[in-house]
């Protein structure tokens, strides 16, 4: 008898499998140890078409919908459907005593094992395994203390209610708006409201029409002021005046009014869940939300360098105190120097990096502890783990400690400004010393103050009038747009309505990045160096939806109340009739929706290159020929009912190359083709992939 370990993915399951000494070679597993380590390459089950429980929902047709089934019913994908039956092969097996979950530890992990486990109809007790950090020792840790399946229900039925949610709506409302418009119009619970967020300030931007205003600036020799008036005031509206101010200072001796000098304080930052490491990189790297994600999922299960990056807690758990003083031990090279001041300063349980009660179901991202000298890094990898054990330092670094300078020099009648700061503890910001100068503002309140009195006398060098213009609202990044969805409830007018809604967002860590590309896939969105700009077909399908989908407000409630059921304080029932109204009610609306002129797709489709015939005969029907478009290999014949299809992505899911025309020809001749990843497996039309052990036999 043994005990089965479903991992997500086949290099977690190596890595596990090595742990616990599973170091055989089976049937889409490895075993030993009393162990059988096999994986899900991600998806291996997903909810079914509606096609696929009525016929009758082949063709869309409006007095079909809404489309409501009493039971969401599941199925195998048919892409990885071998994989499927090798994992419900292994479940149902006599000698299988009992299954460890050991799926990514989030809400989409628990599902992915939760839809597999169903579907094979499995019964045997099942165990969970959480962990938040790849290292042997974490594995290990981790198994000496599984949990029941069962405490882990809740999430369960939260990543149910999620899926169930982005179901009914998304096939309701984009077949309702499709059929209502004769435009493929993708329409979802999360994306369509992250769009009326840029659509928003598309508009904003449109709408702006720039003033023009004057501020006259003074030159004091050591220093420099811009003019104020009474108020306070730095605008001038008239130019003629603002020219009059300068030339009458201009030369003029003046006095210091008042020196004003105040102590500030910034506390180190948190620690960083996912969204603010995606806003920071995207600022300070340029990286999109999505390839932060990337690059931290590889430096988590590949690297061991991070503990798990899908998380959205700032805190670490009291009892990692030990574990936080290794790891800044263990800084390497550049780094050394930070672990080592931070340790001299003393690493204690503070409540701003230390916090039981602000856990979620992981916490913040930090270094694992083992040494990156010597691996084999990108130059991005590096630069995002570096961030990352950065930020793990500065927080045990002293405050920021500074003094707010403010000087008002009067020259006769009229009074200028001068702001500035001189630090006298630099603290944690130490650790970021070469990133602020890069990024140091050039303004007024940068500048070296020099020790003034009131009543000191300065002359006025020079002065002159300056034309400017008010600046429209900034397009949003991926860092402004991730701060948008986190804080869904932000832009309410209503003060009472906003504190109810303080804690709503759009989507969850994981899934932030793959809502935005989403929208630039289907064409709502597109990229303009780094800004993200709604493009007019976005801004038309905000025309045409009611605000009930396009709020972010609304949807931020649906989060909510998903948080809620993982935490078992919310009833999926309900949760589920709410949705199921608003489905309806998004049917009932098409109907009657504005009339917005979309572009016809048709025109798009023209510009597109046509698929090219590669003079391989087909392998399933004989007849036609292999043709590549930009997605797939398909057979010519497919319009005379051939199934011939090979996706370019489809051994990827399973963690081997793309498919080019270059291995499907070397498919074709040879069957079996090897790599140093593993073996493509071709026959009779079929590609599969089997990745290669840790030694490297296959």
């Amino acid at each position: 008898m043994h005990t089965l370990v479903v991992a997500e993915k086949p290099s977690v399951a190596r890595d596990i499998a090595r742990v616990l000494g599973a170091r055989d070679r089976g049937e889409s597993c490895l075993v030993g140890g009393g162990y059988v380590v096999t994986w899900a390459l991600g998806h291996l089950v997903t909810l079914k078409e509606p096609e696929e429980l009525d016929e009758k929902y082949k063709r869309w047709r409006a007095q079909d919908l809404p489309i409501l089934p009493e039971r969401m019913e599941t199925k195998v994908i048919k892409k990885t459907r071998s994989q499927f039956l090798a994992v419900k092969k292994l479940m149902n097996d006599k000698e299988t005593k009992d299954i460890v979950c050991a799926t990514d530890s989030g809400r989409e992990g628990e599902l992915i094992f939760r839809y597999i486990y169903e579907q094979a109809g499995c019964s045997k007790p099942v165990s969970r395994l959480w962990i938040s950090s790849m290292t042997d020792e974490a594995i290990r840790a981790g198994f000496d203390a599984l949990r029941p399946a069962s405490d882990y229900d809740a999430l369960y039925r939260s990543a149910r209610c999620r899926a169930d949610a982005d179901w009914l709506i998304g096939m309701n409302a984009t077949r309702a708006y499709t059929l209502r418009y004769g435009v493929l119009l993708s329409i979802g619970r999360v994306q369509t409201p992250t769009l009326s967020m840029l659509v928003r300030r598309r508009r904003e931007i449109d709408a702006f029409v720039p003033q023009t205003y004057y501020t006259v600036r003074a030159d004091f020799g050591a220093y420099k002021g811009v003019y104020v008036d009474s108020k306070g005031e730095k605008r001038i509206d008239s130019g003629e005046t603002a020219t009059a101010i300068a030339a009458r200072v201009s030369g003029q001796e003046g006095r210091v009014e008042r020196a004003d000098r105040e102590k500030k304080t910034e506390r180190p930052p948190l620690l960083y869940d996912l969204t603010t490491l995606q806003r920071e990189a995207n600022a300070q790297l340029g990286f999109t939300a999505k390839k932060t994600l990337a690059t931290a999922q590889k430096l988590y299960e590949q690297h061991k360098l991070l503990t798990y990056p899908r998380t959205d807690s700032r805190y670490l758990s009291r009892d990692m105190l030990g574990k936080v003083k290794k790891t800044l031990e263990s800084y390497d090279g550049e780094l050394a120097p930070l672990g080592e001041a931070a340790l001299g300063y003393g690493v204690r349980l503070t409540p701003r990096v230390f916090d039981d009660a602000k856990l979620t179901d992981h916490h913040a991202i930090i270094p694992t502890g083992k040494r990156a000298e010597g691996l084999a890094l990108t130059p991005d990898e590096r630069r995002l783990y570096e961030m990352v054990a950065r930020r793990l330092a500065a927080v045990f670094y002293p405050d920021h400690c500074y003094d707010a300078l403010k000087i008002v020099t009067r020259v006769g009648e009229d009074a200028f400004l001068s702001t500035g700061r001189s630090v006298t503890q630099e603290g944690w910001k130490a650790v970021y010393r070469d990133a602020q100068k890069a990024r140091r503002k050039k303004d007024d309140e940068e500048q070296a103050l020099p020790p003034l009195s009131v009543g000191d006398a300065r002359t006025c060098r020079s002065a002159k009038a300056v034309e400017e213009q008010t600046k429209p609202p900034r397009e949003h990044n991926d860092a402004s747009l991730l701060s948008e969805m986190e804080h869904a409830g932000r832009q309410i007018e209503d003060e009472e309505l906003r504190e109810q809604m303080k804690d709503c967002a759009l989507g969850t860590p994981a899934t932030r990045a793959a809502i935005i590309e989403r929208l630039i896939e289907v064409g709502y969105v597109k990229r303009t160096g780094r800004n993200l700009v709604a493009t007019p077909k976005g801004v038309q399908l905000i025309e045409a939806v009611p605000p009930e989908i396009a709020s972010p407000e609304t949807t931020g409630r649906w989060e909510r109340e998903l948080s809620e059921i993982a935490r078992g304080k919310d009833s999926e029932m309900r949760f589920r009739q709410g949705i199921v109204r608003l489905a309806t009610f998004l049917v009932q609306q098409a109907g009657s929706a504005p009339d917005v002129p979309f572009e016809k797709e048709e025109r798009r489709g023209r510009r597109r290159a046509g698929p090219r015939d590669l003079g391989i005969a087909c392998p399933v029907c004989g007849q036609g020929k292999i043709a590549e478009n930009s997605k797939s290999f398909y057979c010519t014949r497919f319009r005379e009912g051939c199934k011939f299809t090979i996706w370019k992505n489809e051994l990827q899911r399973m963690g081997g190359p793309e498919m080019t025309e270059k291995l499907l020809r070397l498919c074709v001749q040879k069957g079996d083709v090897r790599g140093s990843t593993g073996v493509i497996h071709y026959s009779k039309g079929r590609v599969s992939f089997t990745p290669a052990m840790p030694d490297g036999s296959h």
